[in-house]
């Protein structure tokens, strides 16, 4: 018996961008999903006129709703990170737009550049961080529609390391 699963038989589907179908008008599919986020990036004279920065805080932007999602905008001054956290009841998929920013779960830190896309689901607890020394600007899709994103203790904040110590 094999025990190779299809992403290693195939690779990753996001990589092979023929492979993604259009966005449709009402999405109902995690790759329904990862077409509509693909398909507004895609699109800039969409967003970029709308993207600010705000040295205080994370800027971000409704940028559309529909039945059930909301697709959101947003950007990222050096710096700026989100603080551990997860989405609630919520799916999504995040999309660096321009960029770059880092992901970082209790498990693993990657790099995500210009074009990455990350999908999560509901209780997915993630930090996100602009690591690097230029603005970044990314674009949230999430179903249901965001209702809540319950904060979780960060390895680096004092009291995780507090915790890992002892």
């Amino acid at each position: 018996m094999n025990s190779d699963s299809d992403l290693q038989i195939a690779g990753d589907i996001l990589a092979v961008q023929h492979l993604l179908q259009p966005a449709r008008e009402h999405p109902a599919t995690v790759a329904d999903f990862v077409g509509l986020a693909h398909s507004v990036a895609a699109d800039r004279a969409q967003w970029a006129h709308l993207v600010e920065y705000d040295a205080a805080s994370r800027w971000y932007h409704l940028l559309r709703t529909g039945p059930g999602y909301e697709v959101w905008l947003l950007s990222w001054v050096p710096g700026q990170g989100s603080g551990m956290h997860d989405h609630g009841p919520s799916s999504g998929v995040l999309t660096v737009l321009e960029g770059e920013l880092t992901e970082r779960t209790e498990r693993t830190s990657r790099s995500l550049g210009a074009g990455a896309q990350r999908v999560f689901a509901p209780g997915y607890a993630h930090e996100v961080i602009n690591d690097s020394l230029e603005p970044a600007v990314s674009l949230h899709v999430y179903y249901p529609g965001l209702t809540e994103m319950p904060m979780h203790p960060s390895q680096s904040s004092p009291a995780a390391q507090d915790v890992v110590r002892a």
